[in-house]
């Protein structure tokens, strides 16, 4: 979901640029120019670090001063479910489930967190190991290799965290013949950065090696030819090297990691690339059309819209997997869902 000053900048721009007879900035919206945006409150909204939930709200599109001169126009069909992995009533069935749960209908009366019961058929509910029951569902036969490219690209497991696609990867990783190659990342502080000045010594090489920030890889990397990866910045658009790219590695190096492309319109394209994904987190995976999804819940969702966007982003129901686990670790049929229904109240 895009933030308000995004969508403000761009009125302020056009109004610039498109300015009335006398040269003054146009006092129409858009400098009265049709401008159309697409999104879906259901799903995660803006990301504010440390944020309250009014500061979350406040920071849409509907909490803009331009809002009220925009028109919603909804749409009712679900183009991601393909019609011919399942029969009509049970798509509608499937669709409508999601839809519930994207619009706070489950779980009974609730503002905020509640709990919801989740669909048996949907649900994996005997697993000694939860993180290779998950891996199982999701990518099954992996262990027997002979995986092609299609394979990798229309499967995933989402998480709610970082740290619980990092479990999943290494094992997943783990499951691929082959050997290994580990590469690190640089354990220094570029001496030319005036924020630290002299104070870089301050920092030891443990400390560097344990940051972790969201869209940028560990410190460890672990590879093996044939796992996929998956770009985490906007490269080169022509040649498809952008952010969310799917590739499969083909040849591993000291310094270079040749990959295949195996989405988008450059299937089969070379190229060098960075972070491996067998996993991903539910926020990463918006966008994506999955013919499998792993639902890995050791940890309720935390903000939002997350459990929508997880379920959502399969193609069937058949291709929707579930596991779920308690405080104590063990595995249940029902968790959390987070939703702030102010979101919807001007829509």
């Amino acid at each position: 979901m895009t933030h308000k000053h995004c969508f403000e900048a761009l009125d302020r721009s056009l109004r610039d640029v498109i300015r009335c007879p006398n040269g003054k900035p146009s006092e129409l919206s858009f400098g009265g120019k049709v401008v159309i945006f697409d999104g879906d409150f259901r799903q995660v909204l803006p990301v504010i670090p440390k944020g309250t939930r009014q500061d979350i709200v406040f920071a849409t599109l509907k909490l803009s001063n331009i809002w009220n001169d925009c028109k919603v126009l909804r749409l009712t069909k679900n183009m991601r479910l393909r019609p011919g992995l399942a029969n009509v009533d049970e798509l509608r069935e499937f669709a409508y489930w999601i839809l519930k749960v994207g619009d706070g209908k489950l779980g009974g009366p609730n503002d905020g967190e509640t709990i919801i019961d989740i669909p048996e058929d949907i649900l994996i509910k005997d697993a000694y190991d939860p993180i290779a029951a998950i891996v199982d569902a999701t990518y099954p036969g992996i262990h027997e290799g002979s995986t092609d490219s299609s394979y990798f690209h229309e499967r995933a497991v989402l998480a709610p965290t970082n740290e619980i696609v990092d479990k999943v990867n290494e094992h997943v990783l783990s499951l691929i013949a082959g050997e290994e190659n580990m590469y690190l990342s640089s354990d220094s502080i570029d001496k030319s950065d005036g924020i630290y000045g002299t104070n870089n010594d301050a920092f030891s090489i443990e400390f560097l090696n344990s940051i972790r920030a969201s869209g940028v890889s560990n410190h460890k990397l672990l590879l093996k030819v044939g796992a996929p990866i998956m770009m985490l910045r906007n490269m080169d658009q022509s040649t498809g090297l952008c952010n969310g790219t799917h590739m499969v590695v083909d040849h591993l190096g000291d310094r270079v990691i040749q990959a295949t492309i195996i989405s988008g319109s450059n299937i089969g394209h070379k190229a060098v690339f960075r972070v491996f994904v067998f996993g991903m987190t539910i926020n990463k995976s918006q966008g994506q059309s999955l013919s499998h999804v792993g639902l890995f819940l050791p940890k309720p969702v935390f903000s939002h819209g997350q459990f929508y966007v997880a379920i959502s982003r399969v193609t069937s129901r058949k291709g929707l997997k579930i596991l779920i686990c308690d405080k104590d670790g063990q595995i249940c049929d029902r968790t959390e869902k987070v939703m702030y229904k102010e979101i919807f109240q001007i829509l």
